[in-house]
């Protein structure tokens, strides 16, 4: 028993090592990457108007943070993106479970579904800031479309990939295919939805971000596109930093709550 428990202690030190590992890299090829751009943009190795540099983009932060100017358009992104990503996710749960409780649902769907998949949704933008309004709404929708096909597409795939050995049992003690869904295809499902979380997190941003450019006259898009027209490149650079410290935090939140959902589940 001492035997087991040292072993166990000896692989717990492992992964906490290994971690602190690959934390000590990560933060070495980011202390890297900033200390190569700004003595690059220093020296000129490129062009500093277009590319600026890490003091200038800490400087104009730093300015814009104070003067609170930057805050009503981040918290206006921020809330677009959450909403997007949670209606994205939920939504696209929901169709691939109703193409999964119907199989001439699914067959009449999945050409609509692949073709809307492929289909440039920066296409749409115009229609649905046509038929929705010029406002949160037209944006989040945006960030949802974004989402919720691939989610849709992902989530079906693994529903179908369950083993139906596990649904054969249910069966044969007579549930009924709602009973089979809810104890055996979804449980085993489970770790991808959950991995799409993640996925998730970057496609809500680009589809806020997109919807954006086209639409808002606040938030980082709109940023981007105002410091684009007045060749603040400054500004550009600044919004999309707060956009890459957004979506890791996002990412690293979202992390938390698959740990907690697998403990759950287990």
């Amino acid at each position: 028993m001492k035997s087991d428990q040292h072993l166990f202690d000896n692989y717990q030190k492992s992964l906490k090592r290994e971690r602190k590992i690959v934390l000590s890299w990560q933060l070495i090829i980011l202390v890297a990457f900033i200390a190569i751009w700004e003595i690059s943009s220093r020296m000129y190795l490129i062009d500093p108007l277009l590319f600026s540099s890490p003091s200038k983009i800490i400087t104009s932060l730093f300015e814009r943070f104070l003067n609170g100017s930057i805050f009503k358009h981040l918290s206006v992104t921020l809330f677009e993106t959450i909403m997007g990503f949670i209606i994205g996710t939920i939504g696209g749960v929901i169709l691939a479970t109703m193409l999964w409780s119907s199989n001439r649902f699914s067959k009449i769907m999945d050409p609509y579904l692949v073709i809307l998949n492929a289909m440039p949704k920066v296409a749409l933008g115009p229609i649905i800031i046509v038929a929705l309004g010029p406002g949160y709404l037209s944006i989040i929708t945006m960030g949802f479309l974004v989402s919720v096909i691939i989610t849709t597409l992902t989530v079906y795939s693994a529903f179908n990939e369950v083993d139906p050995n596990y649904e054969k049992v249910l069966t044969s003690f007579g549930a009924t295919k709602g009973q089979r869904f809810k104890e055996a295809v979804f449980p085993a499902t489970l770790p991808t939805i959950i991995s799409m979380l993640k996925v998730n997190v970057g496609l809500s941003w680009v589809g806020v971000i997109v919807g954006e450019y086209l639409v808002s006259k606040e938030g980082l898009g709109y940023l981007i596109i105002y410091g684009f027209q007045v060749f603040d490149f400054t500004l550009v650079m600044s919004s999309l930093v707060i956009i890459a410290i957004l979506a890791a935090i996002m990412y690293k939140v979202v992390e938390r709550i698959e740990s907690w959902l697998i403990k759950q589940s287990t």
